[in-house]
């Protein structure tokens, strides 16, 4: 390769797929051109981001595949979002995917921009085996507890996967999902199925909070998706909560004196 240019190679290891790389930086690895090592060097700084890329979604898939040993055959990953705000539902996402499908990029949501996070539900809708979204609304929330309003999200969601579904992997504390389930705390980072549910449930309750900022738009729903920053708090204080407010978190249930 010593007859291509600084300018070739640099091509040439740029559009190299990762598969052929080890070979290729290897067969460069004796020119001593500076162009030549910081292409090599911006290669293999490439190919070592894209193998532990690899290594985390093999770790984020090792809890489905040991289930899938033991007998289970759909297997499902849950997670809620919207438990903590003010107003709207409390949302929870239910995913069921091959336990050999890897989404480059797939990880917990908070983790993710909100553009990032509509790429990956694209990518989840278009590779999941199913995938269901479920809201409780705010008055189930002020009747039932935010607690158990956040358990009949999630079940809500697995029911309507459509699929028999006969485990099911929570992120959090153990809890009774009317189906054998394992419980993973940090699973929204930890386990494939479960990023995904919280992905799926984020861009799905984002986009209500959007649609009801259209109708509420004194809140600031469409920027502050239901949660209790200092802006929302402080026209909840100045003009009263609306329909959407769950009465049961302060300071929604908190009425001026004066």
């Amino acid at each position: 390769m010593s007859q291509l240019s600084v300018a070739e190679i640099h091509r040439m290891l740029s559009g190299a797929a990762s598969a052929d790389l080890p070979e290729i930086i290897s067969r460069l690895s004796p020119d001593p051109r500076l162009g030549v090592r910081d292409a090599i060097g911006r290669a293999q700084r490439r190919l070592d981001r894209e193998l532990a890329e690899h290594a985390r979604l093999e770790r984020m898939a090792e809890l489905q595949i040991s289930l899938h040993a033991s007998g289970y055959v759909v297997v499902a990953g849950v997670d809620e979002v919207g438990r903590g705000c003010l107003a709207g539902p409390v949302s929870a996402g239910a995913v069921v995917l091959n336990a050999e499908t890897r989404i480059q990029g797939l990880d917990d949501s908070k983790r993710l921009t909100p553009e990032m996070r509509v790429h990956m539900d694209a990518e989840i809708r278009a590779s999941a085996l199913a995938i269901a979204v479920a809201h409780v609304d705010p008055i189930l929330i002020d009747g039932l507890g935010i607690a158990a309003a956040n358990l009949l999200a999630m079940r809500r969601a697995v029911a309507a996967l459509g699929v028999p579904v006969d485990h099911v992997i929570v992120d959090g504390l153990p809890v009774d999902m009317g189906v054998v389930s394992t419980a993973v705390v940090g699973g929204d980072r930890r386990v494939s199925a479960i990023a995904a549910a919280s992905i799926v449930a984020k861009v799905a309750r984002d986009a209500m909070m959007r649609d009801f900022d259209e109708q509420f738009p004194e809140y600031g729903f469409g920027a502050n998706k239901g949660y209790g920053t200092v802006e929302h708090i402080e026209t909840i204080r100045r003009i009263g909560p609306c329909v959407l407010h769950r009465m049961s978190f302060a300071p929604c249930s908190q009425n001026a004196l004066f």
